[in-house]
């Protein structure tokens, strides 16, 4: 085993004996990472900061349950997407497409996205309506499959590729919208 795996499996076991060092010592480690996915999925910042402080007390109440603790942080982010997931998830409305409105041209499946300002695509994906707003923050900056989105969020694979290319729809137009208004 690595020595920082050591130091990981080690702070995670003080951690599940309640030594609040080692729980600081993890929060401190992985506390950045895991409040840009709560940012991502979130409305806001004050959104993002609760949904991290009620994910990391979860995670410390279960963390017993945690076999390898060289693998805490990928458990963790599955609990981080899903507190995101479960606290945003009254508010969404879910919209299934038709077959036909998923096809998507060649021409839109250019990466047109690579020749824009970043800060303006972020700006966008934040207006984006909730539903497929999660589902694009899931599949493209969290790399989970179709698959595993529509487990988490209790839809269809059908509906979390639709939501996808809905986004990816929306994501297009607002910003080309955005530059022709701007130049």
């Amino acid at each position: 085993m690595e020595p920082a795996n050591n130091i990981l499996t080690l702070l995670v076991q003080k951690a599940v004996k309640g030594d609040a060092a080692a729980q600081s010592q993890l929060y401190q480690q992985f506390s950045k990472a895991m409040f840009h996915i709560c940012l991502r999925m979130s409305k806001n910042k004050n959104g993002a900061e609760d949904i991290l402080q009620d994910s990391f007390i979860l995670a410390f109440k279960k963390l017993h349950q945690l076999k390898d603790g060289t693998q805490f942080g990928g458990w963790l982010k599955r609990i981080v997407v899903n507190e995101c997931i479960r606290q945003t998830k009254q508010s969404w409305l879910w919209q299934d497409w038709e077959d036909q409105h998923n096809q998507i041209s060649n021409e839109q499946e250019e990466e047109w996205w690579k020749t824009v300002n970043i800060e303006m695509v972020y700006q966008q994906i934040k207006a984006l309506p909730d539903g497929c707003k999660q589902v694009f923050i899931l599949y493209v900056f969290e790399d989970y499959t179709h698959k595993e989105i529509a487990a988490m969020l209790i839809i269809s694979e059908s509906t979390s590729k639709s939501q996808y290319h809905r986004a990816r729809k929306l994501l297009k137009e607002k910003i080309n919208q955005q530059m022709a208004k701007n130049g």
